[in-house]
C-alpha cells in the first residue's frame, strides 16, 4: 500500500470512531512509541531463534498485526507533521551511505 492508501484508511477509521481531534502530532507520537513497545512484548526475553519459531507459528499474526499499527501510526503522524517520507527516506539513506563511506575511508568523505 502506498502511504496515502495507508492514511486514508487510517482517517476512515478515525472518523467512524471521531477520534478525528485526537491525532495530533503529540499524541500520534506516543500511541506510534506504544505501538512499538506491543511489538518489543513479542520479543523480550527471547533468543533470535525462539523469535524465528515464533514467526513460523500462528502467533506470528499477532508480530504481523503491531508492525502494521506502527506502520498506520508512522504514516499518520508524517502527514500531520507535513513530512513526505519518500524524500525523508532517501535522504536518510543517502547519509548512512556517506557515514558508511567515511568509516570505510577512515573518517575521510
Amino acid at each position: 500500500m502506498e502511504n496515502s492508501e495507508i492514511v486514508a484508511a487510517f482517517d476512515k477509521v478515525a472518523k467512524l470512531r471521531g477520534w478525528e481531534q485526537l491525532h495530533t502530532a503529540k499524541n500520534l507520537g506516543v500511541a506510534l512509541s506504544v505501538e512499538v513497545a506491543e511489538l518489543n512484548r513479542h520479543f523480550q526475553w527471547r533468543e533470535d531463534a525462539d523469535i524465528h519459531s515464533l514467526m513460523q507459528s500462528e502467533n506470528a499474526k499477532e508480530v504481523s498485526a503491531e508492525l502494521a499499527d506502527i506502520q498506520m501510526y508512522l504514516c499518520k503522524l508524517a502527514e500531520v507533521l507535513g513530512v513526505n517520507m519518500d524524500l525523508a527516506l532517501r535522504n536518510k539513506i543517502a547519509e548512512n551511505e556517506r557515514r558508511a563511506r567515511e568509516v570505510v575511508n577512515g573518517g575521510a568523505p
